[in-house]
């Protein structure tokens, strides 16, 4: 399916030729026809050249340019309207301005009533008028809706408009902006839009905003289907979401692929960003919000909206002036996630950063390490180091490569080594996954939480403290030193555990310490007892205390080497 938006003047004659090339009527309200005035967004198809072509017909009225804007956004191509009779016309002018600011590229002119003037006259002005826009040199077609004349020559230029239309991707993040949301009886919700790009299918777990939704219905050109792939006209039926709760703006999204930002930055179109005013509206797909300008360069601006958007690096979208009824610029979005601006000269500083044309590169130099997903998310390439599921900038990562070797080198606050989320933390890693790739080439390795030289054991003050440790327990296994005999020996938290993870010390519980071969001792003490035996002969027969007995236990109850029988009593397994 192609999918087309009309565009033009209002009483220029959209729907007419809505209406003359498809046989349906694209105005759904009784008012609109009683009126025979447009007012929200019109639907109809009809088949040409062999593939089916879906128009969306807008408003023409001043009073309905949002309408206008929301059926415009999505759009891939245009058939752009003007009367022979009366020519080019303000909305005219506001309605290219408006598929310029979208950077709306491929259009057909269609220039109506030709049988009420010469239409040579109209169709150079309009020419020469869509010429300096992001539709550029577009054909043209004059026909008579009354007469019918010249309808043949259109449904040929619309075949070919349409064969020259890029092809859409099938496997892309779905991203579904919806213009109507309704009820259908028996059926629930149902919200229709323009999918560019993707495919959705009955079944599917979508996100409607930050709503897990199901889809339970698929139409197309009227038609149930099991799945609808890009480009195409879609109604969904949707299962987790009231019709309250949806309406024109909100969009559906593939789970877990995009992230919401209400602060982005852009490169404006049309416009110089310091002649930009406070009351504008933005304008993408068919989301309208009041937006708030702060100028970063002369062309570049930090856009923040009241509500987060689903954006991707490469969007566009326009700025509306709905007070002066003018499109005040269009613009690219640059970066979802931009830096604060909170510091003075931040947003100058900003605005120089923008200039550069590797916008990955600039992200990723400025976080130093980005998971591969998050780029995708972002609508950016992949660049820099690959590490797993990360992405790292070389140049930090050759620093932090450095900084960790001196800082490992130097740690002196734990005997064994350097704990891996210290270090973590140190490096400023965003990730504990991150680190050993880090280490690669230092001369470092991980090892039991501890990041230390291979073979390197417990610097000497410690060692010489847990050897008169181990003296003590050798004479007595079970009584573990008290807190304060630990502390007196220079033995504190990190110390105590940098011995437990290299095997020299058993931690039974905080402070509480035996020696490396407890739990084989305890069992070998507990099977002299005759039977099921309580905490306290358990005590008595390892010549220990009920600080050291109960976590003792409990550590052989998990291990599965001993058995609590409910009556307060144990038995070896």
């Amino acid at each position: 399916m192609r999918v087309i938006v009309t565009a033009g003047h209002v009483d220029h004659g959209k729907s007419t030729l809505v209406r003359r090339l498809t046989g349906m009527e694209p105005d759904r309200w009784a008012e609109e026809r009683r009126r025979g005035l447009t007012i929200d967004l019109g639907f109809a198809w009809t088949r040409l050249g062999g593939e089916d072509v879906a128009f969306v017909d807008v408003p023409g009225h001043e009073r309905f340019v949002p309408n206008m804007l929301a059926g415009a956004g999505p759009a891939p191509a245009v058939l752009f309207v003007v009367a022979a009779d009366e020519g080019w016309m303000p909305q005219s002018a506001e309605h290219l301005a408006a598929l310029d600011a979208f950077g709306v590229r491929r259009g057909l002119l269609v220039v109506t009533k030709a049988d009420r003037a010469d239409p040579a006259a109209a169709t150079e002005a309009a020419l020469h008028e869509i010429a300096g826009t992001s539709l550029g040199t577009v054909p043209s077609v004059a026909v008579s809706g009354r007469t019918g004349a010249g309808f043949d020559e259109l449904r040929a230029a619309i075949t070919e408009l349409t064969a020259g239309l890029p092809a859409p991707d099938p496997d892309a993040d779905v991203r579904l902006w919806i213009d109507r949301a309704f009820t259908v009886s028996g059926a629930g919700t149902v919200v229709t839009g323009t999918l560019a790009a993707g495919t959705i299918a009955v079944g599917d777990e979508l996100r409607l905003g930050s709503t897990p939704v199901k889809v339970r219905g698929l139409q197309a050109l009227g038609e149930p289907r099991d799945r609808v792939t890009a480009v195409a006209r879609v109604a969904v039926n949707l299962r987790g979401t009231a019709r309250g709760d949806v309406g024109r703006g909100d969009v559906l999204l593939t789970p877990g692929r995009w992230r919401a930002t209400a602060e982005f930055d852009v490169r404006l179109r049309g416009a110089a960003a310091a002649d930009l005013h406070r009351n504008l509206v933005l304008h993408l797909g068919t989301v309208a919000r009041p937006v708030r300008v702060r100028p970063l360069g002369t062309d570049t601006a930090r856009l923040t909206t009241s509500t987060a958007l689903p954006l991707r690096v490469g969007d566009r979208g326009l700025l509306r002036d709905p007070g002066q009824h003018r499109i005040a610029a269009g613009f690219d979005v640059l970066d979802v996630r931009p830096p604060p601006l909170s510091r003075r000269g931040a947003a100058r500083d900003r605005g120089r950063e923008l200039t550069d044309p590797d916008l990955a590169r600039t992200y990723l130099r400025r976080h130093g390490f980005v998971r591969a997903a998050d780029f995708a998310a972002m609508g950016l390439p992949e660049t820099g180091e690959r590490l797993g599921g990360w992405r790292a900038d070389q140049e930090r990562f050759a620093a932090l490569r450095a900084e960790a070797a001196d800082v490992v080198g130097g740690w002196d606050r734990t005997a064994a080594g350097v704990p891996v989320e210290a270090l973590r933390q140190r490096l400023g890693l965003p990730a504990p996954e991150l680190v050993v790739p880090v280490l690669e080439g230092t001369g470092f390795e991980v090892a039991g939480g501890l990041v230390r030289r291979p073979g390197a054991g417990l610097a000497p003050a410690v060692e010489e403290a847990l050897e008169t440790v181990l003296k003590r327990l050798a004479e007595h296994p079970f009584r573990a030193p008290e807190a304060d005999e630990l502390r007196a020996l220079g033995l504190g938290r990190r110390e105590l555990a940098a011995a437990v993870r290299l095997g020299r010390l058993t931690a039974l519980a905080e402070g509480v310490v035996l020696g490396p071969d407890a739990e084989e001792r305890a069992v070998a003490g507990l099977r002299r007892l005759p039977g099921p035996f309580t905490v306290s002969e358990a005590r008595k027969a390892l010549d220990s205390t009920r600080r050291v007995m109960i976590p003792l236990l409990e550590r052989l109850d998990a291990a599965g080497r001993t058995e609590p029988l409910g009556d307060g009593t144990r038995r070896l397994r």
